[in-house]
């Protein structure tokens, strides 16, 4: 482990999520580790630096590797303070990088406040302007009141945990077990348990008794009916995520109250987003998958057939291998539509997403609606110097009648670069020229960049009548 012992380390936030995730009290960790209570509770607040000591005994008791901590850097929290502070309104008052620094690691309830402050104003702001109609929701540059708050809170609430849950996943495997006990595949399993435990009968429904719905469960009939447009993998999800409602529900409830998930909108939300999780975990269990994606150096197509996921569902597992005793490779995912609005997004890292608005054009996420059926590789450098290992693919998620417009989308799914050895894609690795990119337009400083959409919110406009560059902003 090199670490420099004259650095201080203020990772006050990984350590209260590590002990989250292990479902530990302070007086439990602290006992563990051999230091006393109001010493954890001080690192924990950033009142004190975890030591190089420390550090060891964490990686020794918990199997983590120490590298996580120690450059321990938030990453996606920086960003999206970023984000706020760049706001007109706000822009002036220029904050130093440094006093964002400090306030993530000293005031991360103040930072969550203030946060929270700027989303209500932004969506307050754009209701009163009277053109939110006019605009997508990426140049609207922040979120609708209500609904959009709750995504963002269960978000955020997922990002707490590192979008790992112990309980469900112990859950999850203990019953993929049973089911493997049974004759055929994972959905004829599951529809057997439904209808003997619960007297609940599964239906695969065409398409036009069904109309927009993909899957309904009627109470009154005892029936689940799935929707024929989605495909196989797609069908076993939803009869996985009826019976998680069922028999994770207890689990899922306990995780709920402690959430502060109190409107009942992110109430819902997260309630379903926890069930979804379930399903995944029975589809994909944990031990299993992890063995055979290291097996098979993360190849998405493989694992894919194996587990009879489509290729968005094991992306989107990969980002939850968070076991302490067992961690996989720390992934980011997202996904976009083909005009750039951000549907979904992951990490069990710190990739810096933005809240508001879309991502990098220089990034060949996008270019993967250009090459169907093709998984594109990229080296991206974010202006801060760090660099990420990214693949993209293309994806339909059920499948069109005749006329009517695909919906298709582009998943990423990346690492730090210092994993990128572990990945079948990354075997040409050493050739790549990294492509400096930014979080998006709005925030990115780079200059020169002929992709440039918007002028940074940070830094202004750069204009000459003279002289005209790459970008017509002037940076």
């Amino acid at each position: 482990m090199d670490l420099d012992a004259r650095r201080k380390i203020m990772a006050g936030p990984q350590l209260r999520r590590l002990r989250s995730t292990l479902g530990l009290s302070q007086s439990a960790m602290a006992a563990e580790l051999g230091i006393s209570v109001s010493y954890l509770n001080l690192v924990e607040r950033n009142q004190r630096p975890l030591t190089a000591q420390l550090l060891i005994r964490l990686s020794e008791t918990y199997a983590i590797d120490a590298r996580d901590f120690a450059g321990s850097e938030d990453g996606q929290g920086a960003a999206e303070l970023e984000e706020v502070l760049a706001d007109p309104l706000l822009a002036p008052l220029q904050v130093p990088r440094s006093e964002i620094r400090a306030a993530l690691d000293q005031a991360p309830a103040l930072v969550a406040a203030l946060k929270r402050l700027h989303a209500a104003y932004a969506g307050a702001a754009e209701l009163g302007s009277g053109v939110a109609g006019a605009q997508s929701e990426a140049e609207r540059g922040g979120p609708l009141p209500g609904g959009a708050d709750a995504v963002e809170r269960v978000r955020t609430f997922l990002q707490e945990h590192d979008n790992h849950f112990p309980a469900l996943e112990d859950l999850a495997e203990a019953l993929s077990a049973e089911l493997g006990q049974v004759e055929g595949d994972l959905l004829h399993a599951l529809t057997l348990r439904l209808r003997a435990r619960h007297g609940i009968r599964v239906q695969v429904m065409a398409h036009k008794d069904m109309g927009v719905t993909l899957r309904h469960y009627d109470r009154h009939r005892r029936k689940l009916m799935i929707s024929e447009l989605l495909e196989p993998p797609g069908r076993t999800f939803q009869a996985a995520y009826q019976l998680g409602l069922l028999e994770a529900g207890g689990v899922i409830g306990g995780l709920l109250d402690g959430s502060g998930l109190t409107d009942p909108q992110a109430g819902k939300l997260g309630r379903i987003t926890l069930a979804n999780s379930f399903a995944a975990a029975l589809m994909m269990p944990y031990g299993r998958f992890l063995g055979a994606a290291q097996e098979l150096g993360y190849d998405v197509e493989m694992l894919g057939s194996r587990f009879g996921a489509s290729w968005e569902q094991v992306a989107h597992r990969l980002t939850t291998l968070s076991r302490p005793s067992a961690r996989g490779i720390p992934f980011f995912m997202v996904r976009v539509d083909n005009a750039g609005n951000v549907s979904k997004r992951f990490s069990s890292g710190a990739f810096p997403f933005s809240r508001f608005g879309g991502t990098c054009p220089r990034w060949n996420l996008h270019d993967a609606f250009r090459h169907p059926g093709r998984v594109l590789t990229q080296l991206i450098e974010m202006p801060d110097g760090k660099r990420w290992f990214s693949i993209a693919r293309m994806v339909r998620r059920i499948a069109t009648p005749w006329g009517e417009p695909e919906a298709a989308f582009a998943v990423g799914l990346g690492c730090e670069e210092r994993w990128a050895s572990h990945l079948v894609y990354a075997r040409g690795l050493r050739e790549m020229r990294p492509t400096g990119i930014g979080v998006n337009c709005r925030l990115c400083e780079r200059p020169n960049c002929p992709s440039r959409a918007a002028p940074p919110l940070l830094g202004g406009l750069e204009l000459s009548e003279a002289t005209r560059g790459l970008s017509p902003f002037g940076r």
